[in-house]
């Protein structure tokens, strides 16, 4: 809403110090600066203000500027080396990848080799305990049963005993596949 006197920050600052950045610097470095700056003569200090380079030369001369300098070379370096290591170790994660793919590949063919097996040995299984099939069995044994009798191959109470616990089966199975049927459908 007002404006300051002296202008905005920014244009003070770029009156002050043409496009030079505004660095924020701890006190500590700051009175080391200082140190360094009152041994400059005013005309030193003016050339500093209006020459980019003798400002840039005074910056890199500066202990702290160059421990910087060291420092950010030093994780450059560091970071070069770090990705040569990656990279150098890309290959073998690749191979690992496509060993990993291959692994599961022929796990994933075996696990459906064997779904497949179980899947067979289930409809076997259903088939042969399906009401339909058990209930044809035990018609074909009451069958069977019927026939020895006439062919005099068993005795009539054996017969009897056995073709009543034949037809039992059947008939207990007979209702047992009605009442499912009819609770499906219902």
């Amino acid at each position: 809403m007002f404006k300051p006197f002296w202008g905005s920050e920014e244009q003070v600052h770029a009156q002050a110090y043409g496009d030079r950045p505004v660095s924020r610097i701890p006190p500590g470095e700051a009175a080391g600066i200082v140190v360094v700056l009152k041994d400059k003569s005013a005309s030193e200090l003016q050339k500093l203000l209006s020459n980019k380079d003798a400002y840039q030369q005074f910056l890199l001369s500066l202990d702290m500027v160059q421990t910087q300098i060291r420092l950010r070379d030093e994780l450059r370096d560091e970071t070069m080396q770090l990705a040569k290591h990656n990279l150098e170790k890309e290959p073998h994660i690749r191979e690992l990848r496509n060993q990993c793919q291959i692994i599961r590949a022929t796990e994933l063919a075996a696990a459906r080799e064997k779904l497949h097996e179980l899947e067979k040995q289930k409809q076997e299984i259903l088939r042969f305990y399906s009401p339909a099939s058990l209930l044809h069995r035990l018609q074909e044994e009451s069958e069977a049963l019927h026939q020895q009798l006439l062919d005099r191959e068993i005795d009539l109470t054996a017969f009897v005993q056995k073709y009543k616990r034949l037809r039992n089966s059947y008939h207990k199975r007979a209702l047992t596949r009605l009442a499912t049927n009819m609770s499906l459908a219902g």
